[in-house]
């Protein structure tokens, strides 16, 4: 779901650029929490060229300490660049489902006790 949310606001910030300084701080925020929720996603899929990427990301578009800028056109084509790691992670980051175990304790329907 982030992965979806970064991308989305990620090209909104890519179409309306002229108005990107009103909301830098809050584009920068959705971006580098996501990319520390994907970068741990990838830690736990033992991807770690992808975690560091990622974290890398997250220090790009720090909100707290400004690496770039929400105004020139380099810091626009930084953004449409971040596009394409959270659209190629869609696909190399997928989570597993997990899989339950079922239960000693638990009780079926008609089912006899020992």
């Amino acid at each position: 779901m982030m992965k979806l949310v970064s991308i989305a606001a990620l090209l909104f910030a890519a179409v309306l650029w002229s108005y990107a300084p009103d909301f830098g701080l809050v584009l920068r925020f959705v971006i580098a929490l996501s990319a520390v929720l994907v970068g741990t996603q990838a830690i736990r899929a033992r991807k770690y060229s992808w975690a560091i990427g990622f974290y890398a990301l997250a220090v790009l578009f720090n909100p707290f300490a400004a690496v770039i800028s929400t105004s020139g056109k380099l810091s626009q084509a930084l953004v449409l660049a971040a596009v394409a790691p959270f659209v190629m992670s869609l696909n190399a980051l997928k989570t597993q489902p997990l899989l339950s175990i079922p239960s000693i304790t638990d009780r079926r329907p008609g089912s006899e006790s020992l």
